[in-house]
């Protein structure tokens, strides 16, 4: 049984939930081994910073740690210990996950949970991530960013000449 541990900034509240999304924002979740830098493949990722985004500011929503993750060997459990669906289902109501590496699979249920996975190629800071991400918000964003951003309510969906009759 793998065990999860969140971090929520709480202002009067013992046990709050995750905090409503910020209308207008971006909900991203990106892979850290340290909380200062986007530095972990999924599977072997310690913690997910999520953080509320839109074109203007960004602010920590919550931090969310694991103590059962991927050794990278590239090898899978026969036990048959899920160390998946904890981490999708704690990533639930993101839209982006930025990472290094994640697997075919890992992708597969990453993205029926309708997160949309982002692999960047080299390590870089929380803050270029969260830069680049408001200036694809605040430039003509790519087609897959503008359809999440219809889903998440951020944006308006664009008619296709499929949805007319």
């Amino acid at each position: 049984m793998s065990s999860v541990r969140r971090l929520s900034l709480v202002t009067d509240e013992v046990h709050a939930p995750v905090p409503e999304r910020q209308v207008g924002a971006l909900r991203v979740a990106i892979a850290t081994q340290d909380m200062k830098s986007l530095n972990a493949h999924f599977g072997s990722a310690r913690r997910f910073a999520v953080y509320d985004v839109t074109r203007e500011e960004w602010s920590l929503v919550e931090a969310v740690a694991f103590d059962d993750v991927s050794d990278e060997s590239g090898e899978h459990r026969t036990d048959g210990d899920d160390r998946i669906t904890p981490k999708v289902e704690a990533l639930r109501g993101c839209h982006l996950l930025f990472c290094l590496a994640i697997g075919g699979p890992s992708a597969a249920r990453v993205v029926s949970a309708k997160i949309h996975p982002i692999k960047v190629p080299q390590p870089q800071t929380i803050q270029e991530v969260l830069l680049r991400t408001q200036m694809m918000l605040r430039t003509c964003p790519p087609p897959w960013l503008r359809k999440v951003l219809a889903e998440a309510g951020v944006a308006e969906k664009k008619p296709s000449f499929e949805d007319e009759d």
